[in-house]
């Protein structure tokens, strides 16, 4: 499933800077493609919306953007982890033919066991019009197949296939609601943000059924890994639903607003977590390009040496290679995410004063940016855990971090505004604190998780 990152190293190690700079800007569609669409989209749109003087229907287009980019990553998210399991053993296997039936069932499934919550939020609890509520509708569908269709960018080869797609989606989106928004109002704005997901989301699944030009083979095969890797599908909710629930805390504050179709969201909360979160965006790009491949490189020296049969210091050379490599990436990690996050605190404000965004949200921000440092490399730590299918351990500190993060959110609420983000910040902190040991303790144990804990034959 790293596949696509050694294409992509390969094109950053050209002797000139177009290739790093290329390189490095796919990595980041690949990486973090759908979130990336959500806020330009938001952005864009609501400086056509402005200059038009509908901010009314802005502030609708800015709330169904954010319900949909949420509610989906969380009903998608164990969808998400057993698919990219059953792809990856696919893959494996050299049995890829039923990659494109699983994209077909798996969109099928996940949709038809959404379409509930659809009709419930668009089409009775929110106060909007007929062409509002099926415009959000489709919005929300269309964003769920991109989460779905993701699994496969880093198994495909054709980085510029990716770019194009997101670059091209997202203009057609762009001009698609400048058209629409003097006769549609809010309705042209989602729905013309809708073509633009279709684009990507048809461009992008093209894509993968030129990658495995193969029939529609046992679509609903996936499934059928669920009791199998139940806890990749537990841990695949937990994670992203631990992502958003300090703002479901925060729409409960006194801050909160209802807006007129019914919808709450916290401006305030909202925007600047929204801000900070796209700081990790760098960080991602150089794990897919620099990062993961490295790791799998010595991932598969360990494994494929076993099973070569290699002596007992040959093994204990390959794990303490494996140590090294991710002490390396930690710390490259660290670094690069505290630059980025030194920067973006110190620009803060002069950034917010430049989008006009109230000065109040500065501590927000801050907290916010100091918290996704932590959740990135979170995030790295469970990486880790899944390579050597570790899932239960997954699960654990998955679960802790989210406790934390709604414990403490829910703490900071009787503090105060000038405590919000305090919650995600600790919880992040103590959360990656917690991988961190566990990733220590059984990367330090790594012959006996392979012969003894994790191996099916001693069951």
């Amino acid at each position: 499933m790293a596949g696509i990152g050694f294409v992509l190293r390969r094109l950053t190690r050209q002797d000139d800077l177009t290739g790093v700079v290329v390189g490095y800007v796919y990595a980041a569609l690949v990486s973090s493609g759908p979130f990336l669409v959500t806020v330009i989209a938001m952005a864009a749109v609501g400086l056509l919306g402005d200059a038009a003087g509908e901010q009314p229907a802005v502030a609708t287009f800015r709330l169904v953007t954010i319900y949909n980019f949420a509610l989906s990553l969380v009903c998608c998210g164990p969808f998400l982890l057993v698919m990219t399991r059953y792809l990856a053993d696919r893959i494996y296997e050299h049995k890829v033919e039923e990659a494109p039936g699983m994209l077909i069932g798996a969109t099928a499934v996940t949709l038809g066991l959404q379409l509930p919550l659809v009709v419930w939020l668009y089409f009775i609890h929110a106060d909007m019009t007929l062409p509002e509520r099926l415009a959000a509708s489709v919005h929300y569908f269309l964003i769920c197949g991109i989460w779905l269709v993701s699994v496969f960018l880093s198994a495909l080869k054709d980085y510029r296939a990716i770019g194009y797609s997101f670059a091209g989606g997202m203009a057609l989106g762009f001009a698609a609601a400048h058209l629409l928004l003097p006769d549609f109002g809010a309705a042209g704005l989602i729905g013309g943000s809708a073509i633009g997901l279709a684009a990507i989301f048809f461009a992008l699944t093209l894509r993968v059924m030129v990658e495995y030009p193969y029939g529609i083979l046992r679509p609903f095969a996936f499934l059928r890994y669920f009791p199998r890797v139940w806890q990749l599908a537990v841990f695949g909710f937990a994670y992203n639903l631990t992502i958003w629930c300090d703002k479901l805390v925060l729409w409960l504050a006194p801050e909160a607003e209802t807006a007129a179709i019914g919808l709450v969201s916290n401006p305030a909360y909202d925007s600047a977590m929204f801000l900070a979160n796209l700081t990790t965006v760098p960080v991602l790009a150089v794990f897919i390009i620099a990062i993961e491949t490295e790791f799998f490189e010595r991932y598969q020296t360990f494994y494929r040496a076993i099973e070569q049969h290699a002596t007992y210091r040959e093994i204990r050379a390959n794990q303490a290679a494996i140590a090294r490599t991710l002490a390396t990436a930690g710390r490259s990690i660290l670094l690069l995410q505290c630059i980025v996050a030194a920067l973006a605190i110190l620009a803060s404000p002069a950034l917010f004063a430049a989008l006009g965004i109230d000065a109040r949200q500065l501590g927000i921000f801050r907290l916010g940016t100091l918290g996704s440092l932590f959740q990135i490399l979170f995030v790295f730590l469970t990486i880790v855990l899944a390579y050597f299918d570790l899932r239960m351990r997954l699960v654990q500190v998955t679960l802790l971090y989210l406790g934390l993060n709604a414990g403490l959110s829910w703490a900071s609420l009787a503090w105060g505004f000038a405590w919000y983000g305090y919650g995600f910040f600790l919880a992040s902190l103590l959360a990656f604190l917690a991988a961190l040991a566990v990733v220590i303790r059984e990367v330090g144990r790594l012959p006996f998780l392979t012969f003894v804990k994790n191996n099916a034959s001693i069951r």
